[in-house]
């Protein structure tokens, strides 16, 4: 019996130790972040014996705990024998490796056997005739927080077709890697295009279900039309919060980095500069001939995620910043020192510029030798008034 006080003694703590490990797991479990598109107690009641369309790209994935997998949406709802009509894709395609810009033809999904319209090109708006035997959307598409990021476009345009024709969409909502700051100069309408529809600054901080809220709300959809929507919110989420993805949103932004460098580097699209493209660090480096030599260099080649690069084959010298920081703010210093580097005989900006600026004034002060300050001053009222809007449609903090 001397021996039982210690054994007891022994017992009670891995007892307690197991008790303390189920609960810090449960808490775990309990403040998880969980998506929109996981969240399907919530919106099966919804689409359940209804025709439904889904717009969705490679992006639209969700876990699967017991394989511990990736599972695409579309498949996910199939197992769950909700009747998808049709698959509506974006721009790159419903598998994600068209080039940007690319014209992408409709077609049939090897793996469902579902049709796949593309609303890229000639037909970048669902038509009634397309919608006809649907009775209600889904929106599941992963954005990355900027307003040249064209998806927010077709969300857009899905919106308007729908509310025309009376069909509701529900939105599931991602976080959005960029959610934690708010920059850029604010749109002037006079410019609008597909790279630009609204008056928002080119990052504006909020998920594409906010923003599907904002775009009803403000009634910016043509005739100010109003569409049914209903968002399916992230569990456990915070604009504040860091997240990445688990894949990538498009051919050119492969990882985290290119990503978070995406909203600042994007403005060399409207130069003579290369961000990349044609090699495997789009949107971490930028270069061209026309800059100083340095040690870095690279070399654009056709590749998967750009058939035709800008420079192919040639010599391009600039930076490298795949190993930098993460930022929180739009750079300016990249395309500043480039443009004053430049020794091409053409025009350092392209007429693409002032649409990816969404505003002819960032070229002109360019080019008028503005600091990097001094063309921040002058988005300053435009971006507090944004702000203002932006506050009535956050789902959260």
């Amino acid at each position: 019996m001397i021996f039982l006080k210690p054994f007891k003694s022994t017992y009670l703590l891995l007892v307690l130790l197991i008790i303390f490990t189920l609960s810090v797991a449960a808490q775990k479990k309990k403040n998880e972040l969980k998506i929109g598109a996981e969240r399907t107690e919530i919106y099966l009641p919804l689409i359940k014996g209804k025709n439904v369309a889904i717009v969705a790209n490679q992006t639209s994935v969700i876990k699967n705990a017991e394989k511990n997998q990736l599972v695409h949406t579309v498949d996910s709802l199939l197992s769950l024998n909700i009747n998808i009509k049709k698959i509506f894709s974006p721009e790159h395609g419903f598998r994600g490796i068209a080039d940007a810009g690319e014209l992408i033809d409709d077609g049939i999904d090897s793996k469902t056997g579902l049709s796949i319209i593309s609303l890229y090109g000639n037909n970048k708006k669902p038509t009634a005739s397309q919608l006809e035997d649907v009775d209600i959307v889904l929106f599941d598409i992963q954005d990355v927080g900027v307003r040249f990021y064209t998806y927010i476009s077709t969300l857009h345009l899905v919106l308007e077709a729908c509310g025309a024709l009376g069909i509701p969409v529900i939105i599931l909502d991602r976080p959005n890697p960029n959610a934690y700051y708010i920059d850029g100069p604010v749109l002037e309408i006079e410019h609008k295009s597909f790279v630009g529809m609204h008056k928002v600054p080119v990052v504006y901080g909020m998920t594409i279900g906010e923003y599907g809220q904002m775009i009803n709300g403000e009634k910016w959809l043509d005739n100010q039309v109003q569409c049914n929507i209903t968002i399916i919110p992230n569990k456990n989420y915070k604009h504040k919060m860091r997240y990445s993805l688990p894949i990538k949103p498009s051919p050119n932004l492969p990882n985290d980095q290119s990503i978070n460098l995406y909203p600042s580097l994007c403005f060399f699209e409207g130069t003579n500069v290369s961000v990349g493209r044609g090699t495997e660090m789009q949107f971490q480096i930028y270069g061209s001939p026309y800059l100083n030599q340095t040690e870095f260099y690279f070399i654009p080649k056709s590749n998967e995620g750009s058939k035709s690069p800008l420079h192919i084959d040639a010599v391009c010298y600039g930076e490298n910043l795949s190993s930098i920081d993460s930022i929180d703010k739009l750079n300016l210093d990249w395309l500043l020192k480039a443009y004053k580097e430049n020794t091409s005989e053409t025009p350092f900006f392209t007429i693409f510029f002032t649409k990816l600026a969404g505003t002819e004034k960032l070229q002109q002060q360019i080019e008028q030798s503005f600091t990097e300050k001094e063309i921040r001053i002058t988005w300053k009222d435009d971006l507090r008034d944004f702000k203002k809007i932006r506050e009535k449609y956050l789902i959260y903090e």
